[in-house]
């Protein structure tokens, strides 16, 4: 049934050269036909766009149709280059653009008129030049220096120009081309602005991506949805094309799976998955291809260097889409018919799809998602954002969770058990396991573990590892991989190999290997190379890295039940008395700054809840014993000195003083400890702080100094007198606590005398908000109760004399008692 549109009319005028073009599609030159196009893309609203679009595909032969379609994609999806932004789907969103995004959502649907119109150039056999500039730099390197890619999505597809391979293009079919550029627009197009909040999920790309998804690669049902405009199937690939300079291949060209299967087909209703599955082949190669195959083994081996410079980034938005293609796959491989599922029903009965979802991980997805990974984990920022490429990893690692026969769901107190029947897989993708996790502990040590972001990320991965069975697996594969081998074959250069896991699978599937050590080695060395250096999971040395990790775990807790204590010492009401004046104000700063302070209560709990059963887990994961645990409590125990205050960072005396050892550095990045910094200058050179207002602060001590300047001698004179004004003045005019100072080292706290400072006058008390608010707001009473501003400044004068006589009182009371 073809796919009707609902929003539009006939009209009975022709009122534009369009529905002229329209009215005789057979009479027009296909220039006027994109000229008129390109004119009212400009003046037409996007709705009316949309309608004229589906009468040309509607109305059109192919023949007209052919010379539009490289404008129309690149009019949808943005230009390679990013200067054209297209229909900006990855931010056009229901909630924001109903009309423009359902009709958007309509006509680009996987049955909707933009794929019927592929479809109907797919039939002629048009091709069209994508160029190779723009694909991913291993894809491209390879390709200039004249080495065929080892995805069979560039076989025949090369074509040079006579100018010495220069301006080389890709020969792709509509369906190809259609793809390549939808795939690229979330690479190409620029990264979306910080302050413009998108929720990925939401955005019409994201849920295109699932259509298609779901479209091309179904979980239920044998085959792809057939076409509607197609009535001889799938165009038949294109022929070897004869490259202008020669080419060194991966691996020879094998006869095709597909033509094989048909072969053997004796009835004359043949399985149409036969003529479908080149789509969903094409779908696939070309998402891994453009999302993912952006860093080559020697890439990845030179980006190692602290000097190199990346030549990719990947976005938040990136690795969320990502994230989407890898759960739809563990979908799409897990849906097999339970009979077909094992490598012992392998057989030529086997229909192309059924081959296809064993073969669509190991085979296409695995090693360019382990390099992707790689690097994520090696140079992405050390913030909250990294939760991304967190839950892309873990979705990865779980399998189980988009099977079809799910476990029904336990009680929360017993997570599920991970079943043998994925033993295999876990063998086979080994590294994803062990050598990320390693990647992962080296990360969180270097983060803030009070921060509940971070703490959140440990608790994820502490409590994915920490299902039943799971650490078993991993740790029986390792025994695999480790175990002495009598022979193993070197691999061979590249040039002289078949592709094993990146082959297509239209290529023979490979024989089946039944020892299950060389399978796991085989695996390790196809992502590391032959001399890797492996570092197991559950060796000494992720070990220690484990250790120090619970170790920062106990102090993060420690430190956030500190800061909890600390909040609760000071209510709210508090707070706001020391912000009017009425509280004592500390200088010198408290705890350092995280989403603590912003967060409240609810965050230092949920921070202690995620780090307490992330050290539970890995305890169950790693064995670690009560007894290790508990040294790592008592330790923090003696984190308290003879006066109460938190001790120094961890650090060991030089000739030149205090130097930081590593421990050290950890516990002030993570805030677990500090050195005490107390100001000993000028208080009234201090820098101007937030709650002062910085002219007024600057005008007032102009004005103190110059009343100083002018009047020390009586100040001093006045300071000097034994009576009760002499004790008034000097407690006005006399700094408190210039007796003594300390040694700025944090080694031996030596009292020096202090610089002598006469008696002075200031004013930068009146500089800040809150004694301006103070004033204002006791004028403020006063007004309700009918007094005016002169007689509330007297009032106001006679109380803080008062005051003032009262403090001075005590103030000399209390010298008498002293010894």
């Amino acid at each position: 049934m073809l796919w009707v549109p609902k929003w539009f009319a006939k009209k009975a005028i022709l009122d534009s050269p369009l529905e002229a073009a329209m009215a005789f599609p057979h009479l027009q030159q296909p220039s006027f036909l994109l000229a008129s196009l390109k004119a009212d893309s400009i003046n037409k609203p996007f709705p009316q766009r949309c309608q004229d679009l589906v009468k040309v595909i509607e109305d059109f032969p192919a023949k007209e149709l052919h010379t539009i379609f490289p404008w129309l994609v690149e009019n949808i999806f943005g230009s390679l280059d990013g200067v054209l932004l297209g229909w900006n789907l990855r931010c056009l969103q229901g909630r924001v653009s109903p009309v423009e995004y359902s009709i958007a959502m309509e006509f680009l649907d996987p049955g909707g008129p933009m794929m019927k119109l592929v479809y109907k150039l797919q039939a002629e056999d048009y091709k069209f030049d994508f160029p190779v500039s723009y694909l991913p730099g291993p894809v491209k390197a390879s390709i200039q220096e004249c080495v065929l890619p080892d995805s069979p999505l560039y076989h025949n597809k090369v074509q040079f120009t006579p100018a010495g391979g220069l301006g080389l293009n890709l020969a792709l079919n509509p369906f190809e081309y259609y793809i390549f550029f939808f795939a690229l627009s979330l690479i190409t197009q620029k990264p979306l602005p910080v302050s413009l909040h998108v929720r990925t999920s939401d955005c019409a790309y994201f849920i295109l991506v699932d259509r298609y998804l779901s479209w091309f690669l179904p979980t239920e049902g044998s085959v792809p949805p057939p076409l509607s405009s197609s009535p001889g199937g799938a165009s038949p690939s294109p022929p070897p094309r004869t490259p202008a300079m020669p080419f060194a291949s991966y691996g020879l060209h094998h006869t095709s799976l597909l033509k094989r299967h048909i072969s053997h087909q004796t009835s004359v209703n043949a399985d149409p998955a036969s003529h479908e599955i080149w789509r969903s082949e094409t779908l696939l190669q070309v998402f891994v291809e453009m999302w993912l195959h952006h860093y080559s083994l020697e890439m990845y081996q030179k980006m190692q260097s602290p000097h190199a410079k990346e030549s990719f980034t990947p976005t938040e938005e990136h690795v969320l889409v990502v994230r989407l293609l890898l759960k739809h796959l563990h979908a799409f491989a897990n849906s097999l018919k339970p009979e077909q599922a094992s490598p012992s029903a392998h057989s030529h009965a086997t229909s192309p799809l059924e081959e296809f979802k064993r073969a669509a991980v190991p085979r296409f997805v695995q090693q360019k998602l382990y390099l992707f990974l790689q690097h994520c984990f090696g140079h992405w920022p050390l913030d909250a954002s990294f939760r991304a490429v967190l839950e892309m990893w873990l979705s990865y690692l779980q399998p189980w969770r988009y099977a079809p026969d799910k476990q029904p769901p336990g009680s929360d107190s017993q997570p599920r058990c991970v079943s043998e029947k994925w033993a295999p897989f876990v063998q086979e993708n080994l590294l994803m396991y062990t050598k990320l996790f390693v990647g992962f502990l080296n990360r969180a040590l270097r983060t803030d573990l009070v921060s509940p972001k971070h703490a959140l990320m440990v608790f994820r991965v502490a409590k994915v590892f920490a299902q039943p069975n799971l650490a078993e697996m991993i740790q029986k594969g390792e025994q695999l991989f480790l175990e002495p081998e009598l022979v193993i074959p070197h691999r061979q250069h590249r040039l002289f190999t078949a592709p094993t896991f990146t082959g297509s699978f239209l290529s023979p599937w490979p024989p089946a290997v039944t020892d299950a050590s060389f399978k796991v080695k085989s695996h390790v060395y196809s992502l590391e190379g032959q001399d890797c250096k492996y570092t197991p999971m559950f060796g000494p040395e992720a070990r220690t890295l484990v250790l120090r990790l619970a170790q920062l775990i106990t102090q993060a807790k420690h430190t956030a039940k500190s800061i909890s204590d600390q909040c609760v010492e000071s209510p709210a009401g508090y707070s706001f008395l020391s912000w009017l004046g009425f509280g004592p104000t500390d200088t010198n700063g408290s705890y350092p700054a995280n989403d603590l302070d912003e967060m409240g209560q609810d965050s230092v709990r949920k921070t202690d809840e995620y780090l307490e059963k992330a050290l539970e887990y890995l305890r169950q994961i790693f064995r670690l014993s009560d007894a290790q645990l508990r040294q790592f409590t008592l330790a923090l125990g003696t984190t308290q000195d003879e006066n109460g205050k938190k001790q120094l960072p961890d650090c060991i005396v030089g000739e030149d003083g205090l130097i930081l050892t590593p421990l050290g550095r950890y516990q002030i990045i993570n805030g677990l400890r500090r050195f005490e910094i107390e100001y000993q200058g000028d208080p009234e050179l201090q820098p101007i702080r937030s709650y002062e207002i910085a002219s007024l602060v600057r005008a007032l001590f102009r004005l103190s100094s110059a009343i100083n300047h002018r009047f020390a001698g009586q100040m001093v004179a006045l300071c000097s007198r034994d009576d009760f004004l002499g004790s008034f003045c000097r407690y006005h005019l006399t700094e408190p606590g210039v007796a003594s100072r300390h040694l700025l080292s944090p080694v031996g706290q030596t009292q020096v005398a202090g610089h002598a400072r006469g008696p002075r006058l200031s004013l930068r008390f009146l500089g800040s908000y809150r004694t301006l608010l103070s004033l204002l707001l006791a004028f403020f009473v006063a007004s309700l109760f009918c007094i005016g501003p002169l007689p509330c400044a007297l009032l106001l004068a006679l109380g803080y004399i008062l005051y003032a006589s009262a403090m001075t009182l005590l103030t000399e009371r209390g010298k008498l008692h002293q010894p």
